[in-house]
């Protein structure tokens, strides 16, 4: 979880291929009309995000269903959004949140980001809506400027000791 530019995707694609399981990309979750509001640089608001959110739940609920386990890239910017998707889901959810002070690395990357429907210009409106995370949520906080490699490894050994066996 996290902003645009954060390394979801990255490191999402990288956790499934180590764990041997299903990678679900969030933003393929997106509907047209979501896709074409971001793309003309209007922020989406809940009542976009909450079929999208349930779409991405029962993805991961069907893929998880299957191989026991599944990985999703998803902002999950919000409380609510992150106990909507651990309901939805309906079984053991973890989230790894990729985070940054600096922004103006997560705008170098989606300027730099090839073929993609989110602007740059959106950033500031995903910053103002992200919700830390509570203390009772089953999540890690990792810097986001690390490099995959190491945010990888970080995560599998969270992972390990939240879900050992």
């Amino acid at each position: 979880m996290g902003v645009s530019g954060s390394g979801k995707s990255t490191l999402g694609a990288e956790l499934a291929r180590r764990l041997r399981c299903d990678f679900l990309e969030g933003d393929a979750f997106h509907s047209a009309g979501s896709v074409a509001k971001m793309r003309s640089g209007r922020p989406l608001d809940d009542q976009d995000r909450w079929p999208w959110l349930d779409r991405i739940a029962a993805g991961l609920h069907d893929a998880a269903r299957t191989d026991g386990t599944a990985v999703a890239a998803c902002s999950a910017l919000k409380r609510a959004y992150r106990d909507r998707l651990a309901h939805a889901v309906g079984m053991p959810l973890l989230f790894v949140f990729l985070d940054t002070k600096d922004s103006g690395e997560l705008a170098r990357r989606l300027v730099h980001r090839a073929d993609h429907y989110m602007p740059a210009s959106l950033l500031a409106s995903q910053l103002d809506t992200l919700e830390a995370l509570g203390p009772d949520e089953r999540a890690v906080t990792l810097d986001a400027e690390d490099a995959p490699d190491r945010l990888c490894a970080e995560a599998l050994a969270w992972i390990g000791r939240e879900m050992p066996g």
